[in-house]
């Protein structure tokens, strides 16, 4: 049967099934073959908030949304063109989300009276017309999963749970994806049972050689691969490019890397990251709680290391005290704060940016530290760098603040050249540094960074008091004095608002708008998509994002004068938007949710242009 090929300039693709079917693995393996096309991607896990849900309920639906396309791209899709659904559950979570027209490939096996019952039909949706406005394609996936396994050496619960490997290969051949990868991957993942492996290859296939000949799929897409910069590139999730900035910062700056962290969702992959890379003289610490995760990390970099905390929210709230502790010591820590729906436990597998008050003001006393934000995945790997190259040379607690989004969701990502990298090579004190010649003064400082000699323990002539009690300029003694503790404080918050960060830049292609959109960390995405929609209609706007968030650029005050209006939209309730009130006294537009979702660029798109209409 000879097929129609038709050329497709982006994809939207969305894989939904209860969390005991493989989504996850499923959606991971499409877009790692589809950036092996070419392709500019984005994606967006989204994962039950239950450990484990009842089998087929809406609680229990995981999917993995995928954003593919032959120019660049900068959000994982509004809304899908293909919703791949395993059961009920999963086609009712999701239908909500579909346009009128969009493809919807069911697996029927799973469409019982009693699965349907689970999710309130009452009748199927394949059997009335609630689903006329769709293209709906039954398909028997488990059924005929295990009639392709049946000469297989696996048991039939083993063979039900390949039907993803089926729906993977339908779709591979759906949209001319390669599948040489998937298949080494499968020879990996399974190379302790052969029979596995041979399973589950055989599952792929069948569901790549059912598209070549049922008559339901008389269309096979092409979705050419996009103009990139030359250079090795590879798909790549925040945390995972996190992890590989902190390993950089590690060897650019030539100090061994500690992390201590307490597994908490979603940064735990961090550590599962870091433990891989022991050769590179990171050293990982599972620690019995928050509270003494950072307190190791606050020790090692005491001793000398680079010190790194991971965490969420909850776990920020706990280790403050001893990011307290750091302020007053004035030593280096990166603090990851991998975001979360809060507050309390909330919402952990859903993304927020709540925690941006937190980290500025999230302290006892006068404690003011740097504070950072990626705007996506493969940024991550350059805000830990920046976040390494603050705490290094100013002595600081530095706060990453990811998210979920950017945290679980990939995209390419361009290797850089490791000479680019920023030197982060730092000077110990080595000998006494008062007058006499004999003294060392440990809070003597850098008259250029205001940052306090780093001294080893252990290093003769140089020992010093530290701890939590305040101390005496330059001589590290405990002090009451009211004088010197004025002085102290004011010493270490000029110590933050004069680390010189890049001046904030505006993207204003006309030159002539009169509203800005200012973001922050993830919103960067949605933010320049729904400005690419506005400036399609031949309406003018200005975006800019804010990496730096403490201390915020020194020339954002003239670029926020600049304009008419200023949006701020954040996944929280105004949060920027206050300090930005606060500080320059521009009386900004806040938009604002907290739905655990990112913003679509289309909702965006229609809030700016009702704000355009006004100015």
């Amino acid at each position: 049967m000879t097929k129609q090929i038709r050329q497709l300039d982006r994809v939207v693709i969305r894989f939904a099934g209860d969390s005991g079917d493989g989504m996850q693995l499923t959606g991971d393996r499409f877009t790692s073959e589809t950036a092996q096309l070419g392709n500019d991607i984005s994606t967006l896990p989204n994962f039950p908030a239950e450990i484990r849900a009842p089998a087929g309920t809406l609680p229990g639906v995981s999917s993995f949304q995928v954003h593919f396309a032959d120019y660049d791209i900068l959000t994982p899709g509004d809304a899908p063109n293909v919703l791949v659904a395993m059961n009920p559950a999963a086609l009712k979570a999701n239908l909500a989300d579909l346009p009128r027209g969009a493809d919807i490939i069911v697996n029927t096996d799973e469409f019982t009276k009693r699965n349907l019952a689970k999710v309130g039909y009452q009748t199927s949706p394949l059997d009335d017309d609630s689903l006329a406005g769709y293209v709906v394609h039954p398909v028997a996936l488990t059924s005929m999963t295990v009639g392709a396994l049946a000469a297989h050496q696996v048991s039939k619960k083993d063979a039900e749970r390949s039907k993803n490997m089926f729906a993977l290969g339908l779709l591979s051949w759906m949209y001319s994806r390669p599948f040489e990868s998937t298949l080494r991957f499968l020879e990996r993942k399974f190379a302790a049972r052969p029979e596995l492996v041979a399973a589950n290859v055989a599952a792929f296939k069948a569901g790549w050689n059912f598209g070549e000949t049922t008559e339901d799929f008389a269309v096979r897409y092409e979705v050419k691969p996009a103009k990139m910069q030359p250079g090795t590139y590879r798909n790549i999730t925040g945390n995972a490019a996190l992890s590989l900035g902190l390993v950089a910062a590690g060897v650019r700056s030539g100090l061994p890397v500690f992390l201590g962290a307490y597994p908490i969702t979603p940064a735990s992959d961090i550590l599962h990251e870091l433990s891989k890379h022991k050769r590179f003289g990171v050293l990982t610490m599972q620690a019995e709680d928050e509270i003494a995760a950072v307190g190791a990390a606050l020790g090692a970099s005491y001793g000398g290391s680079l010190g790194v905390t991971t965490t969420s929210g909850p776990g920020v709230a706990l280790k403050s005290e001893t990011i307290s502790l750091a302020v007053a010591l004035e030593l280096p820590l990166v603090i990851v704060d991998v975001q979360r729906a809060g507050p309390s436990t909330g919402m952990p597998t859903k993304t927020e940016q709540a925690d941006l008050n937190m980290a500025l003001y999230g302290r006892h006393g006068e404690a003011p530290i740097a504070v950072i934000a990626p705007r996506s995945p493969s940024d991550c790997f350059f805000a830990a760098l920046e976040a390494a190259r603050i705490a290094l040379t100013y002595r600081t607690p530095v706060i990453l603040l990811s998210d979920n989004y950017v945290a679980n969701g990939s995209e390419p990502w361009l290797l850089p050249d490791v000479e680019s990298l920023p030197d982060l090579r730092v000077e110990f004190a080595t000998k006494p540094n008062g007058e006499d010649g004999t003294t060392f003064l440990p809070y003597l400082r850098d008259p250029e960074t205001l940052a306090r000699p780093w001294a080893i323990p252990g290093t003769a002539g140089l020992e010093h008091r530290i701890g939590g009690l305040e101390k005496a300029d330059k001589t590290g003694d405990i002090s009451y004095d009211p004088a010197n503790h004025d002085f102290m404080v004011r010493t270490r918050a000029a110590r933050i608002e004069t680390i010189p960060v890049p001046d904030i830049e505006v993207e204003d292609p006309d030159g002539d708008a009169r509203v800005l959109v200012l973001g922050w960390g993830s919103t960067y995405g949605p933010i320049g998509a729904a400005c690419r929609g506005v400036r399609q209609r031949g309406l003018s706007i200005a975006q800019a994002h804010l990496r730096h968030l403490a201390p915020m650029p020194a020339n954002l005050g003239e670029v926020l004068r600049s304009y008419d209006k200023v949006v701020i939209p954040e996944m929280n309730l105004g949060q920027l938007a206050h300090v930005i009130r606060a500080r320059y006294l521009v009386d900004a537009i806040s938009y604002n949710q907290v739905r655990g979702l990112p913003f679509t660029a289309a909702e965006l798109e229609t809030t700016l242009e009702e704000v355009l209409k006004n100015v």
